[in-house]
């Protein structure tokens, strides 16, 4: 066993790998796996769960004046929604044309770019 210091996903058979058929981010020096609302990545013999930083690129503040041609400005995001959720600090936010999505009230809030790897 690892002396890894983040979180578990234990029990976890998939192999995520370039087109396992999740979606891939670039988190920092390394790729992680969208999975069910997780942040998995593959490390030795089991998976981390990770969350992505709040940060300068990926900040966590209210932008009532975002305005994203992803959705209609009636939608609601949730599970089930239709967008991928993303750990984001203490958290969920959705991934929306390439970018995070928080619900907020009566609008969605930009939490910054988010790079899909291909």
């Amino acid at each position: 066993m690892s002396n890894c210091t983040f979180p578990h996903h234990h029990d976890h058979d998939h192999k995520h790998e370039p087109n396992c058929g999740h979606t891939a981010i670039r988190h920092g020096d390394h790729v992680d796996y969208l999975h069910d609302g997780h942040l998995h990545h593959p490390h030795g013999d089991h998976i981390d769960e990770h969350v992505l930083e709040v940060s300068a690129k990926n900040p966590d503040r209210c932008t009532p004046e975002h305005h994203c041609s992803g959705h209609d400005t009636d939608h609601v995001h949730g599970p089930g929604c239709g967008h991928e959720a993303v750990p984001h600090g203490d958290h969920i936010d959705y991934l929306v044309d390439g970018h995070l999505h928080h619900p907020h009230g009566d609008h969605c809030d930009d939490h910054g770019p988010v790079e899909i790897v291909a």
